[in-house]
């Protein structure tokens, strides 16, 4: 018994300092991408700043694009969402509104809304997708078009689209998301000025509880729901601090599907979005990467902090958890399909820097972190923590971790302002230490479920609830 005991002790303190080096590991990647983000938003606040938009705007130079919006049940945010989309500040444009078969009311209303009638629009790809049931048009916006399918998922929905686009570039993105009039023009910004420029993403916040106006954002303001609340710095943290980061270190990895600009002739060559992928968006941009390094064609894909889409964001722990099981799912779908790129020199930083970070960090790393928690109270109770560990770990695993939230919530006082009540910077400052301490340890609950959902192969989106946009005229759009 005390073989066994103090086998079981050991086993205990060699996890531990796994654990520790785990903790290590990733706060330096952290640490890396936020320098490197402050540093890259500085410059470009800079360069913004000698940037006249509306002179961009009227340049001969401006590609026409095509919006992809697949929709599906959006019945709550479909036209709010479409209004924003027709009141772009942009020169040459179409909107394409892909219905994924939807089972409520979102055709009925966009046919009310939009005064939509039947049209022909010939597909000039061939992508392989569900069939088309009716393609439709807007009798007053004739930069409107529906694509009416049988379902398919959305990136079945995007391939639809993405047959019957007819500019060099395309935005994808969700049919509940609202742009900013200025979106457009800033996230093509990296195709005018890098002729190798195939995809660019933007960043997305949340609109939960932010007022609407004819599509327009007109008044910005933390949610008022808790859960809600942890997102919008989950997503300050995300963006600004973390994917600017690997932007600057030219190593984009994801794009969102909420919000990304791609170049069309690019994304057909590696045969659009995937169908067998709940992270499809994702998994483009991997299989992008993978195509042109292995052909070893020059070309740059990055990430724009300015361009926002607003977007939706659940309000309860079941839906949240949801969405962060398909997250996880998805990453583990994309990493394991094209592990061929780990640790790869022939995919340079990519196959040997930013793979690897997410395959052993985000994809592994909640498998040893919840445990982390129990193993070490255990730890502690027996006594086989040292001091200088316990301060280690603790540092670790959460003061880098408040430090990393504050340091985000800063950023983005320091460049954008988005959030201009003094009392909603305060509550994100006092959410960047709440978080650590209940409900981080259910975001990685959620992401090891989701791991666990992969493993099993499970399949689909799962149910995803909305309630709408909050209107001026206090209806829900």
């Amino acid at each position: 018994m005390t073989v066994l005991f103090l086998l079981l002790r050991t086993l205990l303190e060699v996890f531990n300092y796994v654990v520790l080096a785990y903790f290590l590991s990733l706060n330096f990647f952290y640490l890396l991408t936020t320098l490197t983000a402050f540093f890259a938003l500085r410059s470009y606040a800079r360069r913004m700043e000698a940037v006249d938009l509306q002179t961009l705007i009227a340049s001969a130079g401006v590609p026409p694009v095509t919006l992809l919006a697949p929709a599906y049940n959006e019945e709550a945010t479909c036209v709010e969402s479409t209004r924003a989309l027709m009141a772009l500040n942009y020169p040459e444009y179409e909107v394409l509104v892909i219905n994924d078969g939807s089972k409520d009311g979102t055709l009925a209303r966009m046919t009310k809304a939009f005064e939509l009638e039947p049209a022909h629009r010939a597909p000039v790809a061939n992508i392989k997708a569900a069939r088309v049931r009716g393609v439709y048009r807007s009798r007053f916006q004739p930069h409107l078009w529906v694509i009416d399918k049988e379902n398919g998922g959305k990136a079945d929905a995007l391939n639809v689209g993405l047959n019957h686009c007819q500019t060099p570039l395309f935005c994808a993105m969700d049919a509940d998301s609202i742009l900013e009039r200025d979106a457009l023009i800033r996230i093509v910004r990296p195709f005018l000025e890098d002729a190798t420029t195939i995809a660019a993403g933007g960043i997305i916040r949340i609109v939960n509880d932010c007022t609407l106006q004819g599509g327009t954002l007109k008044e910005v303001r933390l949610p008022r729901n808790l859960l809600a609340k942890f997102q919008v710095l989950e997503y300050l943290r995300a963006f600004l601090a973390g994917r600017m980061g690997w932007s600057a270190l030219k190593a984009t990895l994801i794009i969102s599907g909420a919000f990304g600009m791609f170049r069309r002739s690019a994304v057909v060559a590696v045969g659009g979005f995937a169908h067998d992928t709940v992270g499809e968006d994702m998994e483009l941009v991997v299989k992008l990467h993978r195509h042109f390094l292995e052909k070893k064609e020059p070309y740059s894909i990055s990430f724009v902090p300015d361009p926002v889409a607003w977007t939706e964001c659940p309000e309860s722990t079941k839906i949240l958890g949801r969405q962060r099981d398909r997250w996880q799912r998805g990453l583990f779908e994309v990493l394991t399909r094209h592990r061929v790129m780990f640790m790869n020199p022939r995919y340079g930083r990519i196959g040997m820097f930013a793979y690897p970070y997410f395959y052993l960090l985000e994809m592994l790393g909640p498998a040893i972190e919840l445990p982390v928690y129990f193993t070490f109270l255990i730890a502690v109770l027996w006594g086989t923590v040292s001091p200088t560990y316990l301060i280690a770990f603790f540092c670790a695993a959460f003061i880098f971790g408040v430090a990393l939230s504050v340091f985000s919530v800063a950023l983005e006082e320091l460049t954008f302002r988005r959030y201009p009540r003094f009392t909603d910077l305060l509550k994100l400052f006092i959410l960047a230490v709440v978080e650590n301490f209940g409900y981080r340890q259910l975001t990685i609950y959620w992401r090891i479920h989701g791991f666990i959902s992969a493993l099993r192969k499970v399949e689909g989106w799962g149910k995803m609830e909305r309630k709408g946009f909050k209107t001026t005229e206090g209806s829900q759009a």
